[in-house]
């Protein structure tokens, strides 16, 4: 397993809007998830941040990023949320994984 984190930035004024999509995320985006061998996913908020945490349990990364993005599904709720987000660079979610400084079980 894998930890992943990942930061971005909410546009002004698109707080709500993004916190009520996440109320009630598309179970077709969930089940994409599962099958993406992500777990244990979460995304918080702070000042304008969104960072976002969760477990890889696959054996190839980019293969499986690159099934949820070919997803029909993943992609028409990307279209929803993407308009909430301002690009940190160089991507809406920043791709590389954050630097891990302490972790306990």
């Amino acid at each position: 397993m894998q930890r992943y984190a990942l930061c971005t930035r909410l546009q002004a004024g698109k707080y709500e809007e993004y916190k009520r999509l996440h109320a009630d995320v598309w179970p077709g985006v969930l089940e994409a998830i599962r099958q993406c061998n992500i777990r244990n996913y979460s995304i918080y908020y702070k000042d304008g941040l969104l960072f976002s945490y969760f477990e890889y349990h696959g054996n190839d990364f980019e293969a499986d990023m690159a099934k949820m993005s070919a997803n029909p599904i993943c992609a028409e709720w990307s279209q929803l949320c993407r308009p909430c987000l301002e690009p940190l660079p160089p991507e809406w979610w920043t791709p590389t994984m954050m630097e891990e400084l302490f972790h306990t079980e």
